[in-house]
């Protein structure tokens, strides 16, 4: 039997559901973008500095660990699952300016099916990180992940399809397309994170 020791050092546990928190406010500011009535210049503006501000922590965990002897998990780990979070902000934020910048008026409907993927896909990763230290109760984080991913990509499939149908003009089309890939980058970038935590734990079981 392999024994392990690993220091109880809570900081990086910390920053990483402190890193998970952000991308619930940038999922809930993604959702603020893409429903009607709203300052979309501010809403963009909010998204630039929640997107900062999970930079910030991003590059709190990388000097941890360049600063830590011994670290909780594999340092491969950790840099992976915190480039993984970071990649999921980048493709809300990504979103969230391409519509601003295309001055997007209308999405298809199915849209908002890739929203509500998205804030899902967020509030778990939030909740499931803090289950990190003790390496326990993920497996149905990461089941429920997959699946989410999987309705998100349906409805990827069938926004692509409507696009396609002929009631669009062919440069909206380039728009939305933009748009639209983007949001499925975002919930593909959640799968990657529900997958590098599904390694961690088999590894440190």
């Amino acid at each position: 039997m392999r024994l392990k020791f690993r220091p109880v050092d809570g900081s990086f546990y910390d920053l990483f559901s402190e890193a998970a928190s952000h991308l619930v406010v940038g999922a809930g500011l993604l959702a603020e973008m893409l429903s009607d009535g709203n300052d979309r210049e501010a809403v963009a503006q909010q998204m630039r500095e929640a997107e900062h501000a999970a930079d910030e922590t991003t590059h709190a965990i990388i000097r941890r660990v360049n600063s830590t002897f011994v670290t909780p998990f594999d340092r491969e780990d950790i840099y992976s699952l915190a480039s993984g979070l970071d990649d999921v902000m980048d493709m809300m934020d990504e979103a969230v300016d391409l519509v601003l910048l295309y001055d997007v008026t209308k999405l298809p409907a199915e849209t908002s099916e890739q929203v509500e993927v998205l804030q899902r896909c967020a509030e778990l990763t939030a909740t499931a990180m803090p289950g990190l230290q003790s390496m326990s109760s993920l497996d149905d984080y990461w089941i429920e992940i997959n699946r989410l991913e999987n309705a998100g990509d349906r409805s990827y499939r069938r926004i692509l399809a409507n696009l396609f149908n002929g009631d669009y003009d062919a440069l909206e089309v380039i728009k939305l397309k933009d748009v639209v890939e983007s949001l499925e980058g975002a919930i593909d970038a959640f799968e990657r994170v529900a997958n590098i935590l599904e390694q961690i734990a088999v590894k440190e079981s």
